[in-house]
């Protein structure tokens, strides 16, 4: 029977009826640089830590079997793993990208990765025709879905299927869903992006990314550049994620249900110009969502209507942190125009629908009826302030 994902989260199948590591259940932090041998090739299976280092290893076979995987590969945070994706292209090969991505990795392809040579253009992948912008040269397409911090959702199956049919390569950041609510490779994927910082780590308290493949040759590839750049995730922080990981799954149904119950309220404040989340039936992704995943995940954004009052919002939060970052327990508020979006053009920003009363929220597993009180105190307040 294959087992559930609640189960993947605490269990490793292969190591089960063992007891290595004198039985620790807790996998041990191997905090060593280098391994000692007994002679000439005759290695125990570790050398150099860049290279291998046994709890990175466990890590990235715990997070290739949730997400359904032959191989992953832990990097020091997600930049570092997108950064090392792109080294799989050549200068001249061309990427088509989701307009709506990440503030991080439009300024690592704009910046870094077209320095090198890629071409990228950045299309709506949820809503216009890609096949129309596949050229001779296009490799990939890279997506987001739901996107960040628009929620826009993409049908990743449908979009395999084009990335097929052209020989391209699919590749989708499963950030803010996690492998507990959706499985990208399952539906046609070719690679998977992560940033452990989020859900797999869960608690704000290291950074990580990782990149996920079925594929042998792509596999292959990664582990050469993973030892060749030196981008791997240090021993302390794999046993952090893979502490976050054990608790993924009640996390994610908390966080959840959290903001389905924010999202509804929301909808109800006057001041709230429009409510973005997935789980809400209105939302134009919601019946592919309940096709291709598990859940709705607990981002969720909105717009206000007017500047001043998402900066009043912002000043006036206490509980929730006004922070950059997401999926952690602790419910964090953030503003993209100057966080987490800072470095995209304002064109972009703008023609993505962020504005500069557009907020974004990462629920966490607090009591919603604590996180509703603390806006209801901090709307109501914003409006006594600026309406009298």
């Amino acid at each position: 029977m294959e087992r559930k994902i609640e189960t993947k989260c605490l269990h490793l199948e292969e190591d089960e009826g063992d007891c290595n590591h004198y039985g620790a259940i807790s996998y041990p932090i191997y905090q060593t640089a280098t391994y000692a041998h007994s002679g000439v090739v005759m290695s125990i299976g570790y050398d150099y830590s860049r290279l291998k280092n046994p709890t990175r290893e466990h890590l990235e076979k715990v997070v290739a079997t949730l997400e359904n995987g032959l191989n992953a590969f832990a990097f020091s945070s997600g930049m570092a793993a997108i950064s090392l994706l792109m080294e799989i292209f050549q200068p001249g090969d061309h990427i088509i990208a989701d307009s709506d991505l990440y503030g991080g990795s439009i300024r690592l392809f704009r910046n870094v990765s077209e320095k090198n040579g890629i071409q990228f253009t950045s299309i709506d992948c949820c809503c216009e025709n890609i096949e129309s912008f596949i050229s001779e040269n296009t490799k990939a397409i890279y997506i987001e879905t739901p996107t960040n911090p628009m929620m826009n959702v993409t049908d990743i199956a449908k979009t395999a299927e084009i990335s097929k049919r052209h020989n391209l390569l699919l590749i989708v950041d499963n950030t803010f869903l996690s492998p507990y609510f959706q499985n990208p490779l399952d539906l046609g994927a070719d690679i998977v992006v992560h940033s452990g910082t989020k859900y797999l780590s869960g608690h704000n308290d290291t950074l990580a990314g990782f990149l996920v493949t079925k594929r042998n040759d792509i596999a292959e590839k990664f582990a050469f550049l993973i030892k060749t750049t030196g981008a791997g995730l240090a021993p302390f922080d794999s046993w952090l994620i893979l502490r976050g990981i054990k608790t993924l799954g009640i996390r994610m149904e908390k966080s959840q249900e959290n903001a389905m119950k924010i999202a509804n309220w929301l909808k109800n404040q006057k001041s709230v110009a429009k409510v973005i989340y997935p789980g809400l039936p209105e939302h134009q992704g919601h019946e592919i969502m309940k096709k291709q995943a598990r859940g709705f995940g607990a981002m969720l954004t909105f717009q206000l209507e007017s500047k001043e009052f998402a900066l009043s919002i912002l000043k006036k939060v206490r509980m929730i942190k006004y922070a950059e970052s997401l999926g952690g327990v602790e419910t964090l508020i953030t503003y993209p125009t100057t966080q987490t979006h800072a470095d995209v053009p304002e064109e972009i920003r703008l023609k993505n629908g962020i504005t500069e009363s557009t907020l974004r929220l990462s629920v966490g597993i607090e009591n919603a009826d604590d996180l509703i009180y603390e806006l209801e105190t901090v709307f109501s307040e914003t409006e006594r302030e600026l309406y009298g």
